[in-house]
């Protein structure tokens, strides 16, 4: 749906508003809505230098200063755009998937940065890696919260963190743990949302998904065809070996949502796992194995790891779920697309944080007013239905 440059600088200063009070001068309050603007407008290659000429800056001085070294809190504003986008796509059944994507950086200096394995890239390349979490509410979704990787390497070496601008409070954490940090905060700051949802790489940390029940918080989460699992008594079982002995019968064909060809059709089974529960508030919750077949040649299968009460664990259920995660990956596409998300040009910990959150902040703009758009022509599709039954 094309958006015309009215409706989003009028929606982002709208949004940006509420960012105000985060800066203590006018000039980097006012600088960061060009920012922003220059995000969403017609920048060609949105880095220091085009961005400083889009906004009519000869050098970009007051960019990088704005990145690097102004006075206001890139945390503070990652809560203005978590309160935003929950109050405009909010709704009790949401779900939270998170997912990394990776940055590809020449040289050393960036923070963070080092040959891994990138999914942008599909290979191993010199990169930094961001983990997202993103809220798929009402008609749409949109990022809430981010962390830098910061790999091992460096955290070992405080000396290279201090020149990159990592605080000495930064320790190793692994990508789950990265997770477990932005679910934390949202869990903690009463959120509204129904289930989380990730791939194999969030689904095979068992730790994370401990902690997940001890929040009572359901979820369906990826895991490898060799995961180990509880099935019909206290012997584990590999995944794989969990579906292939599953009867014809287990399984049924439904829908994980709509696709840009219509709807994207599995063959999927639901099976429980066997768990030692004891307390009634325990029993109240099941533990299943949910499998997702193609309908091609191949039936290459998919595995999710699913924890949830009793009364909401039906196979359309979940299978929504587990369709959803694709939703971040849309949101990559479209930050790195239209929000200029993964062509920064700083290198410290600050300027990642800020640039990156600015660049959020934009696309949770765009939609919302997608979703408001859609709502319009489906407002207006109803009155013309009635007009004409009428």
């Amino acid at each position: 749906m094309h958006l015309t440059a009215r409706a989003w600088e009028h929606e982002l200063e709208v949004l940006h508003q509420r960012l105000g009070e985060l800066f203590k001068r006018p000039e980097p309050r006012q600088r960061s809505l060009a920012y922003m603007k220059g995000l969403l407008g017609t920048v060609e290659r949105k880095n220091g230098w085009q961005l400083a000429e889009w906004i009519g800056e000869a050098t970009p001085d007051g960019v990088q200063h704005l990145l690097e070294r102004a006075q206001w809190n890139a945390h503070a504003a990652r809560d203005v755009l978590r309160e935003y986008v929950v109050e405009k796509l909010g709704e009790r059944d949401a779900v939270l998937i998170v997912d990394e994507t990776g940055f590809v950086k020449k040289g050393q200096h960036s923070a963070g940065v080092q040959r891994q394995y990138s999914g942008t890239a599909g290979r191993i390349e010199n990169s930094q890696i961001g983990v997202f979490l993103c809220y798929a509410g009402r008609g749409g979704a949109a990022f809430i919260d981010r962390e830098l990787y910061v790999p091992k390497a460096w955290t070992d070496d405080r000396v290279r963190c201090e020149a990159a601008g990592i605080p000495e409070s930064v320790e190793f954490a692994t990508k789950p743990q990265l997770a477990r940090s932005m679910l934390e905060r949202v869990l903690d700051a009463g959120v509204p949302c129904g289930w989380v949802t990730g791939d194999e790489v969030y689904g095979g940390d068992r730790h994370l998904r401990l902690w997940l029940e001890s929040r009572d918080q359901s979820f369906v989460l990826a895991v490898a065809k060799n995961e180990p699992l509880w099935w019909q008594g206290p012997n584990y079982v590999r995944a794989d070996q969990i579906a292939e002995s599953l009867p014809a019968r287990a399984w049924r064909r439904l829908s994980a949502g709509a696709g840009a060809k219509g709807e994207r059709l599995y063959d999927w089974a639901l099976t429980p796992l066997w768990r030692l529960q004891v307390t009634a508030e325990e029993r109240r919750f099941g533990h299943y194995l949910l499998v997702r077949r193609s309908l091609d040649e191949k039936r290459e299968r998919a595995y999710y790891v699913m924890y949830a009460p009793r009364s909401k664990a039906t196979r359309q259920t979940v299978a929504s779920v587990a369709g959803r995660r694709w939703e971040i990956e849309t949101g990559f596409e479209v930050t790195k697309g239209e929000c200029g998300l993964d062509q920064y040009e700083v290198r410290r910990w600050h300027g990642w944080y800020r640039h990156i959150t600015l660049s959020l902040l934009a696309h949770a703009v765009l939609v919302v007013l997608r979703v408001g758009g859609k709502k319009h022509l489906k407002n207006r599709y109803r009155s013309a239905c009635r007009r004409y039954a009428g």
